[in-house]
């Protein structure tokens, strides 16, 4: 089997000999180093295999889409200035911007825009002559507003409104705003090509996806401060903090962090005070585990977690809460 290491040394030694480097997905390069997802350590250690091969992606492959496509270049291609890491979350991450654009043109009936969006569950669809050319946008606003005014209209000319159109480096927070006051964007790649739009719905499932481990996450703490309340000293718990910082005061549970959660409960003397009559190694293992994918969420980043890592943390959350039926 082929290593990272070896393929990024092969990409580097064609770039060296005047070949232009290979284009690969994002999810393919994540699978060369066992990955899923864009985790902070994932991340880094990518960049650090890059670095070693003095090689860069453009676009950079933090910022496209997991399924986009990027090509591998030299790094002395770039002045530094152009490599710098930019943290802004884009538009253009979204599955929902690198998707095909079903559109009608200006000439259609109304019949035919009728057609597609209830075939298709559409609330509107863009009027375009091209990939890159948008007259406008209809939706069930624009239609039904000019019906109930009377108006004679019988092509998606007539019932199209300005089309709100965002670059696909665009923040996330800043398409955020539009796409609340106007339920969508079109998303617009560099070469102006009309590369996805953008919904309401979209944006509520994408920061669905991206809060729910935070709330599992918290839910999780919440059962762990639960199991160890009363059962220690507020100096016991002080002993367990990882700094020895005089100014830091532990009055709970609640004031350590999830790793010194782990640290007093991988302790057997400790683990028999909590009074749980189940297998503390196999409990710690598994909380150990959910430390390693909290530290992932909380560098949080529009790929989210993997399905796999989602159950984990929504099983042990379900499972602390049925420990605190019982021990009610």
């Amino acid at each position: 089997m082929t290593s990272n290491s070896d393929r990024l040394l092969s990409i580097a030694d064609q770039i060296k000999k005047g070949v232009a480097g290979p284009s690969e997905t994002v999810r393919t390069i994540l699978s060369w180093f066992g990955a899923e997802r864009r985790g902070h350590w994932v991340v880094k250690t990518i960049n650090d295999a890059l670095d070693k091969h003095n090689l860069i992606t453009e676009p950079d492959f933090e910022s496209t889409w997991i399924d986009g496509t990027v090509t591998f270049a030299s790094r002395q291609s770039r002045l530094p200035e152009q490599i710098l890491f930019d943290p802004t979350f884009r538009l253009g991450r979204l599955e929902a911007a690198n998707k095909e654009v079903v559109s009608v043109k200006p000439n259609d009936t109304l019949d035919r825009v009728i057609a597609l969006m209830l075939t298709n569950d559409f609330s509107q669809l863009p009027v375009m002559t091209g990939p890159r050319d948008v007259k406008g946008m209809v939706s069930w606003k624009t239609i039904g507003s000019r019906l109930a005014l009377g108006k004679h209209c019988a092509q998606s000319k007539d019932f199209m409104e300005t089309a709100q159109v965002l670059s696909d480096d665009v923040s996330l927070l800043d398409a955020a705003q539009v796409i609340s006051n106007f339920d969508y964007v079109l998303v617009q790649k560099s070469d102006k090509v009309i590369s996805g739009l953008v919904t309401a719905f979209d944006f509520s499932i994408q920061f669905k996806n991206m809060s729910e481990p935070f709330l599992l996450i918290e839910e999780i703490e919440h059962g762990i401060r639960h199991l160890l309340h009363g059962k220690f000293s507020d100096k016991e718990l002080q002993a367990v903090c990882f700094v020895a910082d005089p100014e830091r005061k532990v009055a709970g549970p609640s004031d350590l962090t999830f790793g010194e959660y782990v640290r007093l409960i991988e302790s057997d003397a400790n683990w028999k005070r909590i009074g749980l009559q189940i297998d503390r190694v196999e409990f710690v293992k598994k909380l150990d585990r959910i430390r390693g994918i909290r530290n992932d969420v909380m560098h949080f980043d529009p790929d989210g977690i993997g399905p796999g890592n989602k159950r984990i943390l929504l099983e042990f959350a379900q499972f602390l809460n049925r420990l605190r039926e019982i021990c009610k």
